[in-house]
């Protein structure tokens, strides 16, 4: 081979074997990464495809409330309580995340009157951050941001459905309509609003998300 065709031999070999190196490192470390970090602890009662039942242990979360649409309201939460747990607290303590950030509809529900006035309305959004289990309401450290809660959730039942690809209104929607089908064929009354959860950075590859909207539901015996 002349030098030029081995240079560039070389090159192409080199434009294809970075990609790999790169997406076996993040196969390798990144979700290797994200399965550490503690999650929400629950049993699953009935599974069927991507739908799920699960009851979930009580936890305590730390909660802001945000205006705007679905996609800007968890970029608009997320640093405020990032530096809650990073430190900014009372106590100066560092709290270790956990998964997921959750997102949910938030305000009180107005009954219709007439006449009705075209203008701007901002939906308001619950964005949470689950605290660590070995905290109680008692032991976590008082946020410095006022707008951050501390709120204690009981145990509950959640009909659940997992996706992953970007974090879109889109798809949002498109999967919650297919929860509440699945939630009414299994006879269930939901409860609650949806729960939009997010378990991954958002440096983290679309295809590697891990996305859920959870929906308080009734037992089947109730």
């Amino acid at each position: 081979m002349t030098l030029l065709t081995c240079t560039l031999f070389d090159e192409v070999t080199m434009k294809f074997t970075i990609p790999i190196i790169l997406l076996t490192v993040i196969f390798t470390f990144g979700v290797t990464e994200v399965m550490a970090v503690e999650e929400a602890e629950y049993s699953v009662l009935k599974k069927n495809d991507r739908f799920e039942i699960r009851d979930y242990a009580p936890h305590v979360l730390a909660e802001i409330i945000v205006a705007g649409d679905i996609e800007q309201a968890g970029n608009k939460a997320f640093n405020r309580l990032f530096r809650y747990i990073s430190g900014d607290n009372r106590s100066r303590a560092k709290i270790e995340m956990t998964a997921p950030v959750s997102q949910e509809p938030r305000g009180e529900k107005i009954k219709m009157t007439a006449p009705v006035s075209i203008q701007p309305a901002q939906e308001q959004w619950a964005v949470s951050f689950m605290m660590p289990a070995s905290y109680t309401l008692e032991t976590l450290p008082e946020p410095e941001d006022p707008g951050i809660i501390l709120r204690q959730v009981p145990a509950r039942r959640m009909a659940a459905v997992r996706y992953s690809g970007f974090w879109s209104k889109k798809k949002y929607m498109r999967y919650k309509n297919k929860l509440e089908e699945w939630i009414n064929k299994e006879g269930l009354t939901i409860l609650g609003d949806p729960i939009w959860a997010r378990y991954n950075p958002p440096f983290t590859l679309w295809f590697l998300r891990r996305n859920e909207i959870l929906i308080p539901v009734n037992s089947i015996s109730d």
